[in-house]
């Protein structure tokens, strides 16, 4: 049994930690990974969907040209070309980690899938799907200390008929389509629906989206997700409330091709719908990478979601036992898992000395058309927790800038606390709205957190972070 001072099981953010441990502190370390190097964000999730996002970005820069007296006529879309650019640069990331790893003996790289077969003995899977735990020299290793960083994978209705023989795909796939379908077909209306249709979409596929609640990204502050429906419901088909019942396969006949049909129903009035599409993409939100660690083995509990639980350290259940990320289920984004990632390295490190992680003013975007970005409590919240305040909207169309580039539907709204007149929540929907927040998060983040202090900072006129201090001012 190999012995080691640190285990990092996944190679996303838990990667730095590996590095800093063995270089910095002389560490013995061990990295496992059994697919790509670099995390879900480098291999199929931001950065992938936000290359192909910006070629969405100046497609629709351009079709938009004429609003500006600028006549473009005769461009063409090469999809192979936009995916290609795409795998090429993620894939040579990826490669050039593992390449700079292999390198090295510490920290040491393990490419194979792994469980738990003691509190902290961890043994490689087999060919065959077996975990081996037997006594060959590379077979269990053990550390001290273990950090899980594994991350999450698309979850998969189990309740919709037809589905796990239909061929769809998840966001996985559609990163790397080689074919731009036709026609696709949406189960969900978070999120990763929304980037990937306004990729495909601005390419000129039709897109329908089939989501069970009333209005897209729900968990938005309910006027940035009434507004962005309305603009999705004007652009793609967009059935809200429904429920999708089955799916199946038939042959067009007048287009030579396999078709997928995906019948939904109404959870008000009971209407069932019929909806035809070349592709399926199933975005119904993501689950835990914890199942093949068989934790169980150790003292390491998940809730009941499979998300790992863990203290205000990130410490689990399990002493010498971390964890961070996606797998903890608390934000899913990359910023946050660097930002725990820095909490880990310390906690691990000095272990007598953790430090609780400080999410304050935690935020996130969604890179779609319109653009969304948000920190802090959204209205309905603090109206469900009771929690006094005052709130300010302004419209981007309204100032210099938002005249310029023609924004008509962008807006950002404060939340503020009555009293104390700290900002409580700030939701942005519009041009650059992930940009755009970075003031109101400095603002929150340090200092007294309080609107006045955007207010009454000098902005440039007219840059179109004057909507950010308008929409200060007037609260």
């Amino acid at each position: 049994m190999q012995k080691f001072d640190l285990v990092v099981i996944g190679g996303g953010s838990g990667l730095d930690i590996a590095n800093a441990a063995a270089f910095h502190n002389r560490l013995k370390v061990a990295i496992i990974e059994k697919d790509r190097l670099g995390g879900t964000c480098l291999n199929r999730g931001c950065i992938p969907s936000k290359l192909l996002i910006h070629s969405a970005d100046v497609i629709q820069t351009i079709k938009r040209a004429g609003l500006f007296g600028i006549d473009v006529s005769g461009f063409s879309i090469d999809f192979k070309k936009i995916i290609s650019r795409v795998n090429e640069i993620t894939d040579s990331e990826s490669d050039e980690i593992k390449k700079n790893l292999l390198k090295r003996e510490n920290p040491k790289l393990f490419a194979k899938e792994c469980g738990f077969v003691g509190e902290k003995k961890i043994a490689f899977y087999k060919e065959n799907g077996d975990i081996d735990d037997g006594d060959e020299e590379d077979n269990v290793i053990t550390a001290e200390k273990i950090l899980i960083a594994t991350g999450t994978r698309p979850g998969i209705p189990t309740n919709i008929k037809g589905l796990e023989k239909s061929g769809f795909i998840t966001s996985d796939e559609a990163l790397r389509l080689q074919e731009q379908p036709k026609i696709i077909t949406f189960i969900g209306g978070g999120y990763i629906t929304c980037e990937l249709a306004h990729f495909f979409g601005s390419l000129g596929t039709k897109i329908n989206i089939i989501q069970r609640n009333k209005l897209l990204i729900s968990k938005e502050d309910r006027e940035i997700s009434e507004k962005f429906t309305d603009i999705f419901n004007n652009k793609y088909s967009v059935y809200l409330n429904y429920n999708p019942e089955s799916v199946s396969k038939f042959k067009d006949n007048n287009r030579e091709t396999e078709m997928l049909k995906v019948v939904a129903k109404n959870s008000g009035n009971g209407e069932i719908i019929e909806i035809d599409s070349d592709q399926l993409i199933v975005a119904a939100g993501r689950i835990p990478n914890t199942l093949s660690l068989d934790l169980e083995k150790t003292k390491v509990k998940v809730n009941e979601n499979g998300f790992i639980i863990v203290d205000a350290n990130l410490e689990t259940t399990m002493p010498g036992i971390f964890a961070l990320g996606d797998v903890v289920g608390k934000y899913p984004f990359k910023h946050n898992a660097n930002l725990e990632a820095k909490y880990a390295y310390r906690n691990i490190l000095y272990y007598d000395k953790k430090l609780p992680v400080d999410y304050t003013a935690m935020p996130h975007a969604i890179f779609s058309s319109p653009q969304v970005a948000s920190v802090g409590f959204t209205e309905q919240e603090l109206k469900e927790k009771d929690i006094g305040y005052k709130k300010s909207k302004y419209p981007y169309i309204n100032t210099g800038m938002g005249q310029a580039i023609e924004d008509n539907d962008g807006f950002v709204k404060f939340l503020v606390d009555s009293k104390s007149r700290k900002i409580l929540g700030c939701h942005i929907i519009g041009t650059d709205a992930s940009t755009l927040i970075h003031e109101v998060l400095v603002a929150m983040r340090s200092g007294k957190g309080t609107i006045d202090s955007i207010s009454n900072t000098v902005h440039i006129h007219p840059a179109l972070s004057e909507v950010v201090a308008r929409a200060a001012s007037i609260i």
